[in-house]
């Protein structure tokens, strides 16, 4: 998908079942790298994240193969160390392999990883963790060779990282003894990630909470049920949220995005939870009470781009925190090409809702500044053009062919 032309102004009415998880499945797959024989992961998104860390997987040994969203996976033999740069650069769960690669081979070469640019995201908690644990660790220029088994021990955090986090539990799988994590990320794919090792034999527990427990044990193969994607589930309310209308989202977790749906009830929409679904009402909006992204429970930062685009006609003014990424508002100037009222000052936005959004052009610069571009295209009149889309199919499945399912105006340009 190169160029995504939407005709906005129209309501959207619909029902869509929630793809399994980019952020959860991600990490599941540098983890069949770690545990040796044949794993099958059900539900997995039709996206080119996957698809890129598949490649990056069969280039260290790995067979990957894919019937639906069903992934069969086989890491019987040794894989090598050695990632391949290009592939590795495409995303930033590849520096996942790190913990991996460690926890059953004792060494890694890898890459510095890719993904979207969002400002500053050192490794730094990656590294120290990992050195904590008596690893080896060197930086040679855009290479970190490192060298070791992990023994036992307690590694913290000064911050709850995601990444840190599912890195070292990687890495604990090989240690000479129990791990422990503290300050450990509290995300639903951390427990995602815990369950599917639990499964494949290995014994983590407190997933989910600020101290995870890794205890080493013989690894195998198994079959898991990747989570449902939350942020996309955020991305399809807010869209709907943006342009009008009624969505009903079948198999998600709605406890899971309650910051979210807390943000859209004060906005003016109605909402009905049910244990494995949600239904969206969109009403005349008014500005809610600040944004704040957080790790989790809180706001997440991965559903702020798409929110801000869902409120940018909501009556009143509404104040965006961004306490995570230092540069995640790069998708301010395409609203305010729209007509959006957005006063930017470092990591804080101030919305002023406007009666009236028009099209334009506009150029994503990354997945969820993509996201929000199409929200706020559907809410506006007249027809936008997104250049540069294919953003949207690192996170999106069929993502064009849903919101038409919806009765949005959208077609494809290559």
């Amino acid at each position: 998908m190169e160029t995504l032309c939407i005709t906005g102004g129209q309501p959207l009415h619909g029902t869509l079942a929630v793809q399994g998880s980019k952020n959860a499945v991600l990490p599941l797959l540098a983890a069949a790298a770690a545990v040796p024989g044949r794993s099958v992961l059900l539900g997995c998104p039709s996206i080119r994240d996957l698809r890129v860390s598949c490649a990056l997987l069969e280039g260290l040994g790995l067979s990957c193969r894919a019937a639906g969203d069903t992934l069969f996976l086989d890491a019987a033999a040794p894989p090598r160390t050695d990632p391949d740069p290009a592939l590795a650069g495409q995303l930033r769960s590849s520096v996942l392999l790190l913990g991996a690669l460690l926890g059953r081979c004792g060494q890694a070469e890898i890459p510095l990883p890719g993904g979207c640019v969002l400002g500053a995201r050192p490794l730094d908690l990656h590294l120290k963790g990992l050195e904590a644990l008596g690893v080896e660790v060197r930086r040679e220029d855009c290479l970190l060779r490192c060298r070791g088994r992990p023994r036992a021990g307690t590694v913290r955090l000064p911050y709850p990282s995601v990444g840190a986090t599912e890195n070292l539990m990687l890495a604990a799988l090989g240690a000479s003894g129990p791990v422990r994590i503290c300050g450990a990320a509290r995300e639903p794919e951390i427990r995602d990630l815990a369950a599917f090792l639990n499964a494949c034999g290995a014994r983590v527990t407190g997933a989910g909470s600020a101290c995870v427990r890794i205890t080493p044990a013989p690894l195998h193969g198994a079959v898991h049920r990747v989570l449902p994607d939350r942020m996309e589930a955020a991305t399809w309310l807010c869209a709907v949220a943006a342009a009008g209308g009624t969505l009903r989202l079948t198999g998600l977790c709605p406890a899971q995005l309650e910051p979210v749906l807390r943000t859209l009830e004060q906005a003016g929409c109605e909402l009905t939870r049910e244990p494995a679904a949600l239904s969206l009402r969109a009403g005349a909006l008014q500005a809610p009470e600040p944004v704040v992204t957080g790790p989790y429970p809180a706001f997440p930062t991965d559903a702020q781009a798409p929110m801000m685009a869902a409120l940018l006609r909501a009556q009143g003014r509404t104040l965006f925190s961004e306490t995570v990424f230092e540069d995640r508002f790069r998708h301010v100037p395409a609203l305010r090409a729209m007509g959006a009222q957005i006063e930017l000052s470092g990591r804080r936005a101030v919305v002023h809702g406007t009666a009236k959004l028009h099209g334009a052009e506009m150029a994503a610069t990354d997945l969820r500044g993509a996201a929000a571009m199409v929200c706020a295209a559907l809410g506006a009149e007249g027809e936008s053009r997104i250049t540069q889309a294919w953003h949207l199919d690192r996170g999106y499945a069929d993502f064009a062919a849903r919101l038409r399912a919806l009765g949005a105006e959208v077609r494809v340009e290559a």
